[in-house]
């Protein structure tokens, strides 16, 4: 490849992340998984776009959750990165696509997302409200409970006592609003 070809390509790249951000400056949503997530498309449209959640588009689709989570809404769904599902006990993710496991697949899932539009300063509000720690009842039927830690940034402590903290907050969806979580919550062992 020559240095005209290669700058050339350059260019055209630089261009279009340049055209992409200005761009997605307008939504006024964060970037995730290295792709705009626009305010008037739904969850589920957003989140096949993010690098960083292929796994979780795996499992809801699994899960047969496409249709609910594409629905009206408002839903808060704290979206647990690949990185966070690869942190599971090995095999894990593996066993909850079987079919055979819809059902804890589908209790997982549910217990990332609260029938709520929670923004960050709302969630915020209530753990100040509450003294430090608020708990938050999840679709699934999960209570878990959201904290804060001395940087602001939210944790969500779930029903095994692990915590997630939110990397990236408020990413606004036509339906609700995504947290990007750096763990994947699991409902108390029963």
């Amino acid at each position: 490849m020559t240095f005209k070809a290669l700058f050339a390509g350059t260019a055209i790249a630089l261009t279009s992340t340049i055209a992409l951000a200005e761009t997605h400056a307008e939504t006024g949503n964060p970037m995730v998984g290295g792709a705009a997530m626009f305010p008037e498309k739904n969850i589920v449209e957003n989140a096949v776009n993010s690098a960083d959640h292929t796994t979780l588009v795996a499992a809801v689709q699994a899960a047969d959750l496409v249709e609910t989570l594409s629905g009206e809404g408002p839903f808060t769904v704290f979206a647990p990165t690949n990185d966070a599902f690869a942190a599971l006990p090995e095999g894990a993710v593996e066993d909850l696509l079987k079919p055979e496991n819809k059902d804890r697949l589908t209790e997982i899932l549910t217990c990332h997302v609260v029938a709520a539009n929670a923004m960050s300063d709302a969630i915020s509000g209530m753990i100040k409200d509450d003294g430090g720690m608020h708990e938050v009842e999840t679709v699934g039927g999960c209570t878990f409970t959201v904290s804060e830690g001395e940087d602001g940034t939210i944790m969500i402590t779930d029903g095994q006592d692990r915590t997630a903290n939110v990397t990236v907050a408020d990413v606004k969806q036509s339906n609700g609003v995504i947290h990007v979580i750096d763990g994947v919550l699991l409902p108390a062992v029963e």
